[in-house]
């Protein structure tokens, strides 16, 4: 049986909608600004990689001046002497 008073909503529940409201809406504006913003500018746009410039190479590290190579190397791998065995 369907009842035959007014129902009534408090302000609070109203006010808790309208900012539930609110919210949606400005989402739905970040996601159409971001379609947008997709559509122009397509994927492969940003994708490619940048001309390789030997300049952002580090430089060799000198620190005596007189022009030898101070890089640190890996060791060779240690295993028996030729002739051992």
């Amino acid at each position: 049986m369907a009842s035959t008073g007014k129902r009534k909503t408090t302000m609070a529940k109203l006010a808790r909608e309208g900012r539930l409201r609110e919210r949606r809406m400005e989402k739905q504006a970040r996601k159409d600004a971001r379609r947008q913003t997709s559509a122009e500018h397509p994927a492969g746009e940003f994708d490619e990689p940048a001309a390789h410039d030997p300049s952002d190479e580090p430089a060799t590290h000198d620190p005596e001046g007189d022009g030898t190579d101070r890089t640190l190397h890996t060791p060779p791998a240690v295993g028996p002497a030729p002739g051992d065995g």
